[in-house]
């Protein structure tokens, strides 16, 4: 393994040599909003090797969670695993996911955090680095003594943003928060249909969201890419040494056509 220090934090992230064995990757979400939710599973592949990641069938998996809910996922595509049973994510319960795959078991655990509800979303015309620009603001009111982490994305003219946004309550705890989602590059425009979703994750989430923007030299306030499936570094709540996240997290949404005033 090779480490590289990132400036301004502590944490050493580990970095992936070259033709490392392939490992699996498993990315699940649980929500407050109506199922069926999926959990994905890809492998992946060695550096030097075509960018494609094989999805893993033929696994077993299944959601449960401390109230009683029990939910066998089946394979509806080529490594996407889909629940079946008619329940809803419900925030305050603690949320299991468990996969077997070649005789090996993961488990990866996350409790959905109450909602802080997303009031409306506004959109800032500035100038960075001489270029105007146009921002996406959520704002919120941030509930004073609680720990709360909110993840957001962007979906404009009907296509997912490639970057999400994570965000937690360290400075503003209990201020009503405008947090512009910032960008290096000018992706919105007058007129532009605009949806932007925030979720609030519990921390085992936040901090492996944020440990892909340290990895991207971001500030507080990160700007993360997405991948086809989660990159290798990052730490994980799944146990057996596989990569990605388990989450379970509520969401809201706000959309509309870019205006400024």
């Amino acid at each position: 393994m090779a480490c590289a220090f990132l400036s301004g934090c502590t944490k050493v992230i580990n970095l992936s040599v070259p033709n490392a064995a392939a490992q699996l990757v498993i990315q699940g979400n649980v929500t407050n909003a109506p199922g069926p939710y999926q959990v994905m599973i890809n492998s992946t592949v060695p550096f030097t090797a075509e960018n494609s990641f094989p999805a893993v069938d033929g696994a077993v998996v299944t959601i449960t969670d401390n109230t009683g809910v029990y939910d066998s996922l089946v394979e509806t595509s080529s490594g996407v695993y889909t629940t079946q049973g008619n329940w809803q994510g419900q925030p305050g319960n603690t949320y299991t996911l468990h996969v077997t795959y070649n005789g090996v078991g993961y488990v990866g655990t996350s409790t959905m955090p109450q909602p802080v509800s997303l009031d409306s979303v506004t959109f800032d015309q500035i100038t960075r680095l001489k270029k105007v620009v146009i921002e996406a603001v959520p704002n919120f009111q941030d509930p004073p003594g609680v720990q709360n982490y909110y993840q957001f994305t962007e979906t404009i003219n009907g296509e997912l943003f490639n970057k999400i946004f994570v965000f937690d309550d360290r400075l503003s705890d209990g201020k009503y928060v405008r947090q512009p989602l910032a960008d290096d590059s000018a992706h919105l425009a007058l007129g532009d249909y605009v949806a932007v979703s925030m979720y609030c994750v519990d921390e085992n989430t936040y901090t492996y969201f944020r440990e892909l923007a340290q990895q991207q030299n971001t500030g507080t306030f990160d700007a993360v890419l997405f991948t086809d499936v989660a990159p290798s570094d990052p730490g994980s709540n799944l146990s057996g040494g596989v990569l990605g996240y388990f989450s379970a997290h509520t969401v809201q949404t706000k959309a509309g056509f870019v205006s400024v005033q």
